[in-house]
This record gives C-alpha cells, structure tokens and sequence, in this order.
C-alpha cells in the first residue's frame, strides 16, 4: 500500500508548565514498523495521540505524506489507532464491531459485506463472526479491535500498548502474528510499548524515549548492540554499566581503567578521555577460573545466582566493588558458581563499549543486578 510516511518536525507538547514532549524529530517510512520505547511519562504516548489527532501540538509539525495535519481533526487524517482496552462495542457482535466505521463512512451494504469479511479471515476470526465481546478472549478481542481499524484501510496504524492487557504467554503470540499481519497489509504501524522485548522482536526502527525527548533511533539490533547514550544501554535489557578513566588507545581500541584493572574497550567512543562510562552486555561476560591470565579480566566473587529457565544469570561483585552479571546459557547445571567462588570476569574488547562525554552523563540510577525483574530483561 503506497504512502504511510510520517515525518514528525520540532514536535512540543506542552501541559501548563509541564513539557511532555520537547522538541522531537522523527521520519518513518511508509510500511514500516516503527516502535516508540520508555519508561511511563516519557511522552510516547502523548507523541501517538498528537499524530492521531487527540492530542494538539504546542509546537512543530506532524506530516503525514508530506501535508502538516497537525491541525486537522482525528476523523480526516487517514490514521486509525488501536488502544490497550480495545474499546469494542459489548451491545454489537464481531462482526458489526468491524463494520461500525464502513457504516459511518455510508460505505454500500455489500462492499462492507466482503470487507468484513475479507477482514476476519486476514485477522483469523473464522466462525467468529456473530459473537459478542465478551465471549471472546483477550486475543480474540484484540484482533477484532485491528480488523476493525484495518478495514478502513488507513495509511498509518496506530497502536497504543496494545498486547498490555493479555497475559505472557498471548502477548508472545500475538507479537509474532502482529508482525506478520503487518508485512501481509503493507502499512506503516506506529506501536508504543514500555516493554523491550516487544519493540525488539516486532520493530523495523525503535525510538528510545525519555523526558519527552528522543534518545536514539536505530534497528533493534543497533539500539541494544550499540547504544549511543547510558540512558539507551540502561533501560534496554540489563547492562553492566561501570564507571572508568579513559586514559589512550595505543594498539587499537582504547584502554580504559577500572578502579587499579586496565581493560582495551573495542567499541563506543573510542577517542573519549577521562571520566567515562564503559558498558558490556551479561551474554557476552565470561566467567573464567579465578586467576586467569587472559587479558580483560577482572576478579571477582560470586555473589548470587538467578535461575531464569533458559539461561542461569550470575552475579558477581568485582574486586572494584561494582556488580555485574554474567548470563550463562542453562545445560542443566550450575556447578562452579555457588556464593563466594572466586572467578576471573572476562569482557572481551569487543565487548565492551565507551561511552564519553555528553553520552556519559546520566541522572538515572544504576539498575541494581540483584533485581530479578531485570534479571529476565522486563522493561519500563
């Protein structure tokens, strides 16, 4: 489906005093999916809702395939929205629920006969047809919300956390079928998610948000293997974030210390001196004997282990006094990493990013790596 190009200029937002969204810029592709990640009150949402039209900018500009809507009301703009609760009518079956909007637009009765239809089967409702909401499940009654916003054919689709309300499992499902429905229809999905795992795993591009400003915008695999900011490697997953002295590159890479340890960091700022932030991802921590003589080791003690299922997340406080973790894959033991065995941390160069300057300034907290919420990498 051609167009779907949203191109947001200088957007601002302002609440009284308070600035939910501070000046940001952001073009997405027709036919993309493009996802906006943060924590609760970044401005996400508030971002959705001024492309939807519920919302009026403050200032800046939303184009939607080149002409600024960004004072047109919700009903022109050719953009549908999809919320968290689904907002179905209880009173109307499934199959009238799809057809509320065909009906308002005084489509013919046969043309929205074969466009309902043609709905339900791309959102795989078979036989679903004359029921009413609540003898649906959850999934049921998301995939009625889409077919009913996409048989109006919009060009962007805008999806408000819409997996929020469904239970682990579902949402997992529905991640996978959300995605595929997306490249079936060829429109641009605009998806705002507090949870990581769902922009990774549906995402072409992913907007990493706070404080109603945008801090990178990257694939899922940029955003997580190469954060430009702490913020970004922070809530992203878990990250071994250390405080370090950037103190010269000779050899290649740039050497960094750590408390009296110096390591060859392979990534990141790679010019950066002085005070800097070094980050290295769990899976790519290995735990070595204690003792090692390979290079980039840091010694340390097993603190605690979490079992997570599919891999076993070790923590161990460094002879620095930082914790890090290491994520083992789970082959069915644990041996070896009991409380209070001395081990080798190797962070290969590679590994280990630099993160300088205006990058390494952060007014968020640490994660703390003994939480087991971030242990299994829940966002938000």
């Amino acid at each position: 489906m051609a167009g779907g190009r949203v191109q947001l200029r200088d957007l601002v937002k302002r609440f009284n005093e308070t600035t939910a969204v501070d000046g940001i810029n952001a073009t997405i592709t027709g036919g993309e999916f493009f996802s906006m990640l943060g924590p609760s009150g970044c401005g996400k949402t508030t971002t959705l809702r001024m492309i939807a039209g519920f919302e009026r900018p403050t200032a800046g500009e939303i184009l939607l395939d080149g002409t600024d809507v960004a004072g047109v009301p919700p009903h022109e703009r050719n953009v549908h929205t999809v919320f968290q609760n689904y907002a179905l009518f209880p009173h109307l079956d499934v199959s009238h629920n799809i057809a509320f909007g065909l009906r308002r637009h005084k489509v013919g009765k046969d043309d929205v006969r074969h466009r309902v239809q043609e709905a339900i089967e791309l959102v795989q409702l078979h036989g679903l047809g004359s029921r009413r909401p609540q003898q649906l499940s959850g999934g049921q009654q998301q995939r009625v919300a889409l077919a009913r916003a996409l048989v109006l054919r919009p060009s962007v689709l805008l999806l408000d956390e819409p997996l929020g309300a469904l239970d682990a499992k579902i949402r997992k499902t529905l991640r996978l079928e959300l995605k595929a429905l997306q490249e079936e229809v060829g429109i641009t999905f605009v998806f705002v998610t507090h949870d990581q795992e769902e922009a990774l795993s549906m995402s072409d591009r992913v907007a990493v948000m706070s404080h109603g400003r945008i801090e990178q915008i990257g694939t899922p695999a940029e955003v997580y293997e190469d954060p430009g900011t702490v913020f970004v490697a922070d809530f992203l997953g878990v990250s071994n974030l250390m405080d370090a002295e950037a103190i010269g590159s000779p050899g290649g890479g740039c050497l960094v210390k750590i408390g009296e340890f110096t390591l060859r960091a392979g990534c990141g700022d790679l010019d950066a001196r002085g005070s800097v932030k070094v980050v290295a991802r769990p899976e790519r921590v290995v735990l070595l004997e204690h003792g090692s003589s390979q290079e980039n080791c840091l010694p340390g003690m097993v603190e605690r282990t979490v079992y997570i299922g599919s891999s076993v997340q070790v923590m161990v406080r460094l002879a620095t006094g930082a914790t890090v973790q290491s994520s083992i894959t789970n082959t069915g033991s644990t041996e070896g990493y009991s409380q209070g065995t001395p081990v080798s941390v190797h962070v290969p160069p590679a590994a280990l990013r630099v993160l300088g300057g205006a990058h390494a300034d952060t007014s968020r907290a640490e994660p703390d790596p003994l939480q087991p919420e971030q242990a299994v990498g829940v966002g938000g």
